[in-house]
């Protein structure tokens, strides 16, 4: 019954904000963070202050990110995230705001430039100076050969790493930005597989409810906004989203 509703609400809304945390993915087979067995558990995270300090944790890093333990990249769009990109393309949803760095949104279709990446991305690299983007495969050819540490070229010489946020580092402004340009304007704020506890993005809920929004919530487990959501739904998301989507798109007509 609550697929039913949320499908309703969908299908009702002017304009969607979609909000997705590590739950969606991990449908994929990519590990979250914080759980028993995920990625902080297995490896200790590298800070970026310990990462701009240090050459031997820059090695490490880099060793890490071109090894692929940490196991972000590599996978395939699952259900779920083949549902989000079907409200994107309807025109129901008109950003996905994303706790992710796996690349999935934009791998299932969601154009890159409305996938908001509050955390960034590890599937390439950026210069932090200038912000040159690099390809990873391109940089692990030179690591490889070589095991020095990336640098940005064409005079620059910036420190080069993988474009996700790291621990300690600040936080994009322009997604930020953008996140809650998006929050603000939307009339339903669909959260997926969120435990909503990573501030500040857990914020963005929270703002979009007091501005008259609508509030879904559709994770495996409790969080602590289930009280002030006009739904909530404990279910696998790939399943549960592929009806919802089907059926909020029939209901919009």
């Amino acid at each position: 019954m609550s697929r039913i509703r949320l499908a309703e609400l969908i299908g009702r809304a002017r304009r969607v904000a979609v909000f997705t945390g590590a739950g969606i993915s991990t449908e994929s087979g990519v590990p979250d963070f914080r759980s028993p067995g995920g990625v902080w558990s297995r490896m200790k995270p590298i800070t970026f202050q310990e990462f701009a300090a240090s050459d031997e944790k820059k090695h490490e890093a880099w060793t890490r990110a071109f090894s692929g333990t940490a196991g972000w990249t590599g996978r395939k769009p699952n259900a779920g995230h083949a549902a989000v990109a079907r409200l994107v393309e309807a025109g129901k949803a008109a950003a996905v705001i994303t706790q992710n760095v796996d690349n999935l949104h934009q791998d299932s279709g969601v154009p890159a430039g409305q996938v908001i990446e509050l955390h960034g991305n590890a599937s390439y690299a950026a210069c932090l100076k200038c912000g040159q983007r690099y390809e990873l495969a391109d940089l692990n050819r030179d690591f490889q050969a070589t095991g020095e540490i990336p640098r940005c070229a064409d005079g620059c010489d910036g420190l080069v790493k993988v474009a996700t946020i790291a621990f300690g580092q600040p936080m994009p402004k322009a997604p930020m930005r953008r996140a809650e340009e998006e929050t603000l304007a939307c009339d339903l704020f669909l959260v997926l597989g969120s435990s909503l506890t990573v501030q500040p993005a857990a914020g963005f809920p929270v703002l979009a409810k007091r501005n008259g929004a609508r509030l879904a919530i559709v994770n495996r487990t409790p969080t602590h906004l289930d009280a002030q959501a006009d739904l909530v739904l404990h279910d696998e998301i790939g399943p549960a989203m592929s009806e919802v989507a089907e059926g909020a798109l029939a209901a919009a007509g």
